[in-house]
């Protein structure tokens, strides 16, 4: 279809919250400019099988993100290298995501303009996913994997706070004991290896910044996926963590070029399965749960890391760390028992 020139279709809106899976055709309206503006769509009340189906998306996207500690480990760079390739080549996926959703439509019943502010939070999202990257990295390097694994999944911790203050979630004491339960488990699951002795305390702390900002990362989506669809959100903010990735990678000297074939598949690999299929399902349901739960429900990814990293790099898995995935997903469930119950009344 011919475009006005300098002029872009609107993203488009779906029929009962769901964005992605109805299309309608919509007028042209400006692009970004000086002084410009994007039509974009408002999200509509989730539908109990529009929170369902958004259940099923984020269990299928925290599998695909499971899987990046595996091609992590496989892979033949350093792990800022690979981190900003998880991101360069999910782009062009990305990207014929977006265009997707920049069908022309009909016009929907809610519009507003995208202003600046959104363009500022693209910005952060992108700035946060990178901070998590990258302190999570530096993390392992000052202390344990263990320990920068557990002080990595304090996440919920920010997420349910700025999910109270900024959205008023309601935060039930059933979900507080789910969440706590995920937490015991996760320290079940790293046994033996986890270990508080103040020696590596910077490692520690950079844990929890790792933290920090991957709680960020979902406040953020969660607020912009109340105006943009998932796909363009995905690109923009994957766009706009490159350059802290980059210099990162260029600060620690990883080299940026794989040794093999095998190499570059395992990039690839990384990029499809962790970035565009796990977090843009992620995304896509943060429109429809509460960020609360889905923070909480992302502690299943070390489950999934572990099987896998059984199955497929022969790790061992013990009793206690099979015990520690039972009791984190004992304790998904009591979330999403008490986190989306007042989601799917509505």
């Amino acid at each position: 279809m011919a475009e006005t020139p300098g002029r872009a279709p609107a993203w488009p809106a779906g029929r009962s919250g769901d964005k992605l899976l109805a299309f309608r055709r919509a007028a042209p309206v400006p692009c970004l400019g000086h002084n410009r503006e994007i039509a974009i769509t408002a999200s509509s009340s989730p539908s109990t099988r529009t929170t369902r189906l958004a259940l099923l998306a984020l269990a299928v996207g925290i599998t695909g993100v499971g899987f990046a500690p595996v091609f992590m480990r496989l892979s033949e760079l350093g792990p800022n290298a690979t981190a900003l390739y998880r991101v360069a080549f999910a782009l062009p996926f990305l990207l014929l995501w977006l265009s997707l959703e920049r069908r022309p439509v009909s016009p929907p019943g809610g519009r507003r303009r995208m202003r600046r502010s959104d363009w500022l939070l693209l910005a952060l999202s992108g700035l946060f996913w990178s901070g998590d990257l990258v302190f999570w990295h530096w993390s392992i390097t000052l202390t344990s994997v263990a320990n920068s694994t557990f002080f990595a999944c304090s996440s919920p911790i920010f997420v349910i706070i700025g999910a109270r203050l900024i959205f008023g979630e309601h935060i039930s004491r059933g979900f507080l004991a789910g969440f706590a339960l995920t937490l015991g488990g996760g320290a079940c699951l790293l046994g033996s290896s986890l270990a508080f002795n103040g020696g590596d305390w910077l490692g520690d702390a950079f844990g929890v910044v790792t933290a920090f900002f991957f709680g960020a990362y979902l406040l953020t989506i969660k607020h912009l996926r109340d105006t943009l669809p998932a796909g363009a959100i995905m690109f923009w903010s994957g766009l706009f963590s490159l350059p802290g990735m980059l210099l990162a990678a260029l600060l620690t000297g990883d080299g940026f070029v794989a040794a093999s074939l095998f190499g570059w598949s395992m990039l690839i690999g990384l990029a499809l399965l962790a970035h565009v299929l796990g977090q843009g399902l992620a995304a896509y349901a943060l429109a429809h749960l509460p960020a609360s739960f889905t923070s909480v429900a992302f502690l299943g990814e070390p489950v999934v890391a572990a099987i896998l990293g059984w199955l497929i790099l022969t790790e061992a898995l013990g009793p206690l760390q099979a015990l520690g995935c039972a009791i984190i997903l004992a304790g998904v469930w009591l979330a999403q028992r008490y986190g989306v119950r007042d989601t799917m009344a509505g």
